[in-house]
This record gives structure tokens, sequence and C-alpha cells, in this order.
């Protein structure tokens, strides 16, 4: 029977497989809002635990893998890349017809030959990605704000993809939606998070922090001066008004130098952005993905390369300027004058 063609998503049983950031949130906006939605995880694991402890109810809506995707006629696919394949095997074998097999990355279906994943013809592949990771899906949907996504059909069996796919976005708490492709999604997602997200960013923090330390600066002024008076400061000011505002609204001085670096910025960095893409689009940024982590050593090495970025300088300056920021008196070496660090005394306001 093609269970999806008369039957709207909120009667149908969604079974949300994987319980990290995006599962956690979005099955909790779903249950919130009234869908009948289960959990698949692994049993007894630290998912199950956490799961557990947010009041899901083994045999009720908590069950394993296999159990969950059995029951359910609309499946979140939401663990993480490595897992989406080693369970592929389990998910696929409960695959019914006219069933809905939903992402929120579209990696897996994007790089069939790297990743085994190919859906059969006769479910719905639809995917809604959240422009932000799943801790910020459930607090925007707790302050009635909500948070942007993209949207996309992959393939559409029942002809009813498309209602089922804008109704399973607003559950989650999506607010505004726009349409993409699984390939654009993926291209522009890991492209983002390698680039101007987080790689360049961190790339280019630590770029100017360097060069200010090794003229002199103290660490805390080269970390103020290149990442609390921009996270704190002015990138709100860029999100609430626009780049355009803030040139608008910044000295002459400033308006002279961004106008002339921007550019020399922007030449020397889209050809790095375009390889980039071009190493996304190509398959060979995911072959080497996968190919790390399936290596033995694979969490040891990568819990190395955090650490090393956990404890360079300006990282932990960056600690320090924070829970000062927050009054957090742990750190307060002298109570009554102030906060010690880098050899100088930094007056406490309260």
């Amino acid at each position: 029977m093609l269970r999806t063609i008369h039957q709207s998503i909120k009667k149908q049983v969604i079974a949300t497989i994987g319980y990290g950031p995006q599962g956690k949130g979005q099955s909790l906006n779903l249950r919130d809002n009234g869908y009948n939605v289960i959990l698949g995880l692994r049993e007894n694991g630290k998912s199950w635990k956490n799961a557990q402890n947010d009041g899901w109810i083994p045999g009720k809506n908590l069950f394993n893998i296999d159990d969950a995707s059995k029951k359910a006629s609309v499946i979140q696919y939401l663990l993480s890349d490595a897992a989406q394949i080693s369970q592929w095997g389990v998910i696929s074998k409960n695959l019914n017809l006219g069933d809905t097999l939903y992402f929120s990355h579209g990696l897996g279906i994007v790089y069939p030959k790297l990743t085994g994943i190919i859906p059969p013809k006769h479910v719905d592949v639809i995917m809604v990605a959240p422009k932000g990771p799943g801790g910020m899906v459930r607090k925007a949907y707790l302050e009635g704000s909500g948070i942007n996504s993209s949207y996309a059909i992959h393939q559409d069996f029942s002809q009813h993809s498309l209602s089922n796919v804008k109704e399973l976005a607003k559950g989650i708490g999506s607010l505004n939606i726009f349409p993409t492709t699984f390939e654009k999604e993926v291209y522009s997602d890991l492209t983002g998070e390698r680039c101007v997200l987080m790689g360049m960013i961190q790339g280019a923090f630590k770029a100017q922090y360097d060069v200010l330390r090794e003229n002199g600066h103290d660490s805390e002024e080269a970390f103020n001066e290149t990442v609390e008076e921009a996270l704190v400061s002015l990138y709100p000011l860029i999100n609430e008004n626009g780049m355009d505002w803030m040139f608008k609204n910044c000295s002459s001085t400033a308006q002279h130098g961004a106008l002339k670096w921007s550019g020399r910025f922007e030449e020397v960095l889209k050809p790095v952005i375009r390889g980039c893409y071009d190493s996304v689009k190509s398959g060979e940024e995911v072959k080497e993905v996968l190919e790390s982590n399936s290596r033995e050593n694979y969490k040891e090495e990568l819990d190395s390369r955090l650490k090393e970025l956990e404890d360079s300088e300006m990282w932990q300056v960056g600690r320090k300027v924070r829970a000062m920021r927050r009054g957090n008196k742990e750190i307060i070496k002298d109570k009554k004058v102030g906060w010690h660090m880098g050899g100088r005394i930094v007056e406490i306001r309260r």
C-alpha cells in the first residue's frame, strides 16, 4: 500500500535515526509540535541514555535502529555521515513502498560510489537542511524565532514530496525555507565550513594574531584587536545592518583601508575558495574524510589536532577574555583589584 498518498505527515510515524545535535533538536521540536515521532538509536549507548533523560521511553517511542525504521513510514536519517554508511543496510531493508527517506545533509546521496547509499526507486527522498547546528535548531524554536533551512527533493515517488518536505520543515521549527538540490546543498555546505564559516576564519584570525604578536603586541591586545572586537562589536552589527552599512558608519580612515584591502583579499582568496569548491565537487574532499574516518587511530589523531587548537595561545587567551566578559569569578586572582593577565592588571567593572 502506498502510505504517503492519502496520509498527512502528522498521521504518519516519523523515526528519527540518531540523537546527535540535529537528531535531538529536530525530534524534540517535532514531538513538541504534536508529530508522532519515535527514535532509533543504538541500545544502551550514550545517545540512548541522553534520550531517556529527555523523556523518551524505551518500548514506547525509543527503539533500536532496526525496530524504529520498521515502525516508521518517514525515516529521518540523521546519523553522522560515517554512521549513515555503516547503518545503511539496516535502513534500506526496512524501506517500504511509498516511504519517505529524509536527510539534513546530502553527502550520502551525492557521493553514492563512496558511501554505497542508493535508495530504492519506490520511496521519496527529501532533505531539510537547517542553516545552523542542531542545538541552535532547538534553541531558536524554544525562543519562537525559528531557523532558516533549505529543502530539496531528490526522488518524488509519491508525487507528494513537496508538500511533505515543507510540512516537515515547519515541524522542526523552520520559519523561512528556500529550495536547493542535494548537490548544491552539499557543495555549498562543505565549501562553507572549510572556508568562511570555519576553516578560513580560523586561518584569518590566526594569521593576524600571529603578525601582531611577532610585532611586539601582547597576547590580550592581539586577541582583542583580532577576535573580540570582531565577534562582540562588529559582526553583530554586520548581521543586523549589512556590510554596506558598516562601511558607511565607520571612520574615513577605516573606510579607505577596508576598501583597499578587501579587494586584495578577494584576489588572493578567490582562487583558494575555488580550489576548495572543485575539490568538494570532484569528491576528493569526501573521499579524504571517509578514508580518514576509517583509520583505526582516527579518533586519537582527531583529538590530538583539536587539542592543539584548544591549547593554542590565541584560544587560551580567548577563554580568559570570555570568562572576564561573563564575570567568571574563578579566574579573578585578586577580587579587590581585578584580573591579572599577561603581567597586567585589568580592572573589572562591577
